[in-house]
């Protein structure tokens, strides 16, 4: 199915094409810093809806959107559910409302272009880690290996096991939502 126009754009690379060239939100300026985070959501009630046929284009619209906001896009992967992005924020937008854009658009763009049977939204929770530089290639290598990843432990017991591995208290009622 081909692109309409206004979403042709969104399909370049995430990332800059010369490394040397600075990247949307000049992350390389002292005073305007951008921040590294990982961020993990998913489909609405956890179905596994993202099609392999799209995954890769539904990853370089959200780039665009993270560019569209100085942000950038280094890694992205996940299976039919979840999602997982390692990104640069920059400290100009909230990261709530990096996400909120990021995840209605996508979701509208999904809609309008690949008009699936049902309606297709994302899970209304997120999850975000800060990132240390130093970890970056390790949690690039993280997302891509999703798709092989070893089937010991499901997502959710993944999941749970990061929140308690970093300290982070949640209410598990909201969690698999």
């Amino acid at each position: 199915m081909g692109l309409p126009d206004p979403w042709a754009d969104r399909l370049t690379p995430a990332v800059p094409s010369h490394p040397e060239e600075p990247d949307c939100c000049n992350c390389s300026l002292l005073h305007n810093q951008c921040w590294l985070f990982l961020v993990i959501y998913g489909t609405q009630f956890r179905k596994p809806t993202i099609a392999s046929v799209w995954q890769d284009e539904l990853y370089a619209y959200i780039g665009g959107i993270l560019r569209d906001n100085r942000g950038v896009l280094l890694k992205a992967g996940g299976v039919e559910d979840p999602i997982h992005l390692l990104a640069k924020l920059p400290p100009t937008i909230a990261v709530s409302d990096m996400l909120r854009l990021m995840k209605a658009n996508s979701s509208k763009w999904i809609n309008d272009v690949y008009q699936p049977k049902q309606p297709f939204e994302w899970q209304t929770g997120y999850a975000v880690f800060s990132v240390s530089e130093s970890q970056t290639e390790s949690i690039a290598s993280y997302i891509s290996s999703q798709r092989e990843h070893p089937k010991s432990r499901t997502i959710q017991e993944e999941f749970l096991l990061m929140l308690k591995k970093n300290n982070i208290e949640f209410n598990p009622r909201y969690i698999f939502e």
